[in-house]
């Protein structure tokens, strides 16, 4: 029985992660002509009717949306909704690759964050990996050009805060259903982009070939052309979101993280075959420094929980 939850949980963490790939690579196609909040709440509307159609013929009903905890949803959405931006913003600027592999600098800043929040102690293994890892961000973000690229920068931001969105599942998890995390996220998603459509969604803020220009773009009404990819990110979101969920709800942590990592290549293979690039020499040698260090650290976790299980 342990064992099949275990193959579950992976298969669901390495699906999740392939299925959130598409999400990447459709809002990477959208970036050039919508702003980024317009994309986010179509995205979550379709995201939304795939989960409330779920909830609608799952056992429980809408029951399970019920929480006693609506001010660690309001914190967890809104660290989710700064990650996505800075994340996507970053994206829009960098080869698809390129980005990802900075944001798989997370199971490193959940080292971190462990350390400056929880107290934790890192053996001198776990620091020296701490250190390859951001020895890999720096050749990332390439100050040797003269200048820190600031969208890696940003992706850099979102790895951070994605890994504190982790730690709150974590923590939230025990009282609340992959479906209700879920759902409450998609909700903030809408609220916020609803929020700054009003605000900036006429485009008044809008510099053009600045930084920005993908968040303060003026919103435009889709041509039929683009509604697949529309539906594209919002069902990846919808299904991938539930699936990563539901993997760390249910299996250890250390057990399912590693298989995140499937997202790097499915990156590199989008990345080549729909934008013909690939991550140079340079690129090549913070990807290896990144996932190698963040692999290690998930394995050393691991080995350190099982010891102290034993013991």
């Amino acid at each position: 029985m342990a064992r099949s939850k275990a193959l579950t949980g992976i298969l669901l963490a390495a699906g999740g992660s392939l299925v959130f790939s598409l999400n990447d690579l459709a809002i990477k196609l959208l970036s050039d002509g919508y702003a980024l909040h317009q994309i986010i709440l179509l995205r979550a509307f379709v995201a939304m009717t795939f989960i409330l159609l779920v909830i609608g013929f799952s056992s429980e009903g809408f029951r399970q949306l019920r929480t006693a905890r609506p001010a660690a949803h309001a914190v967890r959405v809104s660290i989710v909704m700064v990650s996505n931006v800075t994340f996507f913003v970053g994206l829009s600027q960098m080869p698809l690759a390129d980005a990802v592999a900075v944001a798989y600098v997370s199971p490193i800043a959940i080292t971190l964050l462990s350390i400056v929040v929880l107290g934790e102690k890192v053996g001198p293994r776990r620091w020296a990996a701490v250190i390859v890892g951001m020895v890999g961000v720096l050749v990332m973000l390439r100050p040797g050009t003269g200048v820190i690229q600031p969208a890696a920068f940003l992706v850099l931001i979102s790895a951070m805060l994605y890994a504190s969105g982790n730690l709150f599942v974590r923590h939230m998890g025990s009282t609340e259903s992959a479906m209700t995390l879920s759902f409450y996220v998609q909700t903030g998603f809408i609220l916020v982009s609803l929020c700054m459509g009003l605000w900036v969604g006429d485009g008044h803020l809008l510099t053009e070939g600045s930084l920005w220009e993908f968040l303060f773009r003026p919103w435009i009404w889709p041509p039929m052309a683009d509604w697949p990819l529309f539906l594209l990110t919002g069902l990846s979101v919808g299904v991938g979101g539930l699936m990563v969920t539901q993997a760390y709800r249910t299996v250890e942590a250390g057990l399912i993280a590693p298989f995140e990592y499937i997202g790097m290549p499915a990156a590199i293979f989008w990345g080549l075959i729909i934008f013909g690039t690939l991550p140079d020499s340079t690129g090549w040698v913070g990807i290896a420094l990144i996932c190698g260090s963040g692999l290690y650290v998930i394995w050393r976790e691991t080995v350190r929980k099982r010891q102290v299980d034993a013991s």
